[in-house]
C-alpha cells in the first residue's frame, strides 16, 4: 500500500507523478474521511476533494483506503528544519506529536523510546502501532492479568456453593451433578479483551514486517481469551487497581487507537480506515496538562472547558452556553481565562492585529462579562515568524473596562521547551493573581 504526506491546510495534486496522489485513490481517501465524525455535515472537514488537489484541513492523523494511505501532519516549525517536506522534519513532527498526545493523556513515553521508534522511517500510525506493541510486549513479561469472576456450572463434585434453585428444578431429574456456584481465577477478562481487540485490528493495518512479527506473537498470547469486537467492547468492566496499575497506559493507547478521545477512529466494510485527531482539541488538553503540572504546589489549578453559563436568559431557560476552554481558579474563584487556538499569528510588521479574529475577540469580551474575570489570554502556537522567544504578544485593555486581553504564545516544537513555556505562563499567573 502505498503511502503519501501532506500538512495541515496543504494540498497533494491529483497525478501519477512524485509527489501526486491518483484521482481514484483521493476519491476513495476522501470518501473514508467523509464517514468519520470529524467531516462535519458537508463531508469535507478532513479532506476537501477539489477539481485538480486533494486538501487537508486542520484535521491529522491517517486515512487508509484501497490502493494508499494519507498521513495528514500538523504544520509545528521544527527548530533548524527549514525543509518541511524532509524526511528528518517530518519525523521530527510525527516525534512532537506523539509526545503531545501522551502528556494528554497521561500516557508515561520518553524520548528515547520515541527515537527508538525511527520517526523518519515510519508514518504516525505506524508509529503508534510500534509504540503500543512494544508497550504490550514488556508488560506481557510480568504477567497476564487475570482476575476472580462468578462462574456457574454443573459438576460431579461439589465447588463453591450449591445453587438450591438450579439443582431442584433443572437437576431434579439428574441428581448425578451438582449445580455449582463458585470464584474461578480467568484471564479472560475486559482488559485483556481489549488488548486482543487492539492486537487484531492493529496487526491488519501494520506495515512495517518487524511490527507484523511482534503483533502476530503478540496474537498467540491472546489465543486463549474470547474474540470481541471493537463496538462490544466493555471499556467500564476494566478494573485497574494496584496489581494491574501498569497496564493503565496501555489501556489509554488501546483506546486511542480502537476509539480515541482527539479523535475518530472508524473502520468500514469497504476496507476503510481513519484515525484522525481535531488538533484544536488535542493542543487545548495539552496546554492544559502543562499548566497544570507547572501550577502543583501552588494555590491555584486549572480546569478545562467549565464554566457553562449562558449568554441570555429566555423565558426561564438559557441560550448559548459558554464553555471557555480553560479557567484558572484560586478555590472558586476564576482568576484568569485562557481560550487556545490552534492558528499561526501573524506578525507585527504584516499585521497589527497579528492574525487574531474579531471573533475570537469578541467572545473573550463575552466570557469576562460573564465570569465578572478581568484577565483574559489567547493562546496560540508560537512559530518561526514570530521570533525566537514565544511569551506575550500583545497586552490590550478592553475599552471602557479595566479588563485585560493578552494575546500568547507557546512553543510546541520541542518537549522540554513546551514545559517550559508552561511554566514561564504559570509564573506570570501567579505574580499577576
Amino acid at each position: 500500500m502505498k503511502a503519501w504526506t501532506v500538512y495541515e491546510h496543504r494540498s497533494l495534486p491529483f497525478g501519477q507523478g512524485d509527489g501526486e496522489i491518483p484521482e481514484s485513490v483521493a476519491g476513495r481517501l476522501h470518501a473514508v474521511a467523509s464517514r468519520t465524525g470529524l467531516a462535519g455535515a458537508s463531508g469535507n472537514g478532513v479532506l476537501q476533494f477539489g477539481r485538480k488537489a486533494l486538501k487537508a484541513r486542520h484535521i491529522v492523523g491517517v486515512v487508509a483506503a484501497e490502493g494508499g494511505m494519507l498521513e495528514i501532519l500538523p504544520k509545528i516549525d521544527m527548530p533548524g528544519e527549514d525543509d518541511d517536506t524532509s524526511a528528518t522534519a517530518m519525523g521530527s513532527v510525527r516525534r512532537q506529536l506523539i509526545h503531545m498526545l501522551s502528556v494528554a493523556l497521561d500516557l508515561k513515553v520518553d524520548a528515547d523510546t520515541l527515537t527508538a521508534i525511527e520517526c523518519q522511517k515510519h508514518t504516525l500510525l505506524e508509529m503508534l502501532i510500534r509504540l503500543f506493541a512494544a508497550k504490550l510486549a514488556d508488560a506481557l513479561r510480568a504477567g497476564m492479568p487475570r482476575r476472580y469472576v462468578s462462574c456457574a456450572d454443573d459438576l460431579p463434585a461439589l465447588r463453591g456453593r450449591l445453587d438450591v434453585v438450579r439443582q431442584f428444578t433443572v437437576r431434579a431429574a439428574d441428581p448425578s451433578r451438582l449445580a455449582c456456584r463458585f470464584e474461578a481465577l480467568t484471564p479472560d477478562i475486559a482488559l485483556n479483551q481489549i488488548m486482543k481487540a487492539a492486537v487484531a485490528r492493529l496487526t491488519k493495518l501494520a506495515r512495517a514486517s518487524d511490527t507484523q512479527r511482534m503483533l502476530r506473537e503478540l496474537g498467540f498470547a491472546y489465543a486463549d481469551i474470547a474474540d470481541v469486537a471493537p463496538a462490544a467492547l466493555n471499556w467500564n468492566g476494566v478494573v485497574l487497581d494496584r496489581t494491574n496499575a501498569r497496564w493503565r497506559d496501555l489501556l489509554a493507547l488501546a483506546r486511542l487507537l480502537l476509539e480515541g478521545r482527539f479523535q475518530t477512529s472508524s473502520a468500514g466494510s469497504e476496507g476503510g480506515f481513519a484515525l484522525l485527531f481535531d488538533m484544536n482539541r488535542l493542543f487545548e488538553s495539552y496546554v492544559a496538562h502543562l499548566l497544570r503540572a507547572a501550577l502543583v504546589g501552588t494555590d491555584l489549578h486549572a480546569t478545562t472547558q467549565g464554566g457553562r453559563l449562558f449568554c441570555l436568559q429566555h423565558e426561564g431557560s438559557g441560550l448559548f452556553q459558554t464553555r471557555p476552554d480553560i479557567l484558572i481558579k484560586r478555590g472558586n474563584a476564576i482568576v484568569q481565562i485562557i481560550d487556545t487556538k490552534w492558528k499561526r499569528t501573524a506578525p507585527a510588521i504584516s499585521d497589527r492585529k497579528r492574525g487574531v479574529n474579531q471573533s475570537d475577540v469578541y467572545q473573550m469580551m463575552a466570557y469576562g462579562r460573564l465570569y465578572g474575570c478581568g484577565s483574559l489570554t489567547l493562546l496560540y502556537p508560537h512559530h518561526g515568524q514570530l521570533g525566537d522567544r514565544p511569551g506575550i504578544l500583545g497586552r490590550h485593555t478592553i475599552t471602557g473596562t479595566s479588563d485585560i486581553l493578552n494575546t500568547v504564545t507557546i512553543d510546541v516544537s520541542q518537549i522540554g521547551i513546551a514545559r517550559e513555556g508552561a511554566r514561564a505562563i504559570a509564573d506570570r499567573l501567579i505574580a499577576g493573581c
